[in-house]
């Protein structure tokens, strides 16, 4: 598989030069710029080099700790069902939780209940522990 390094490099340099920040909350599922990486990590889809993640725990106004979304739904132990986000049925990608800047956002497409947000939390909790 093709990847566009150099795109996506170019792409990156704006969003790290950009003042521009949305405001974001714990539970909401956002289209984020999260770009091409190496190897088997998770990548961004379509033109922009988005995919949708949820926002699992911020840290301040500028950074939080995201799962990465995926229709994908092979199974596997670190995939967990989300529910319907942007009008497919989604999972939360437990094995590739990572840190992301606010920079990346493009636009909110969903907020999680409570008790769905705590669900993803332990899941991700546990999965990471083991």
């Amino acid at each position: 598989m093709h990847k566009d390094f150099d795109r996506w490099n170019k792409e990156k340099k704006r969003l790290n030069a950009s003042d521009d920040r949305l405001y974001f909350r714990e539970g909401e599922v956002w289209w984020v710029a999260l770009g091409v990486n190496v190897g088997f990590e998770i990548d961004g889809k379509r033109t922009d080099f988005s995919r949708p993640v949820l926002v699992l725990k911020k840290y301040n106004q500028y950074s939080f700790l995201a799962l990465p979304l995926t229709t994908n739904a092979r199974e596997n132990p670190y995939r967990v069902p989300v529910g319907f986000i942007d009008g497919k049925l989604s999972f939360a990608v437990l094995s590739q939780l990572r840190n992301i800047d606010s920079a990346r956002l493009i636009n909110k497409v969903a907020v999680l209940d409570r008790n769905s947000l705590a669900l993803m939390r332990k899941a991700a909790s546990e999965a990471n522990l083991n």
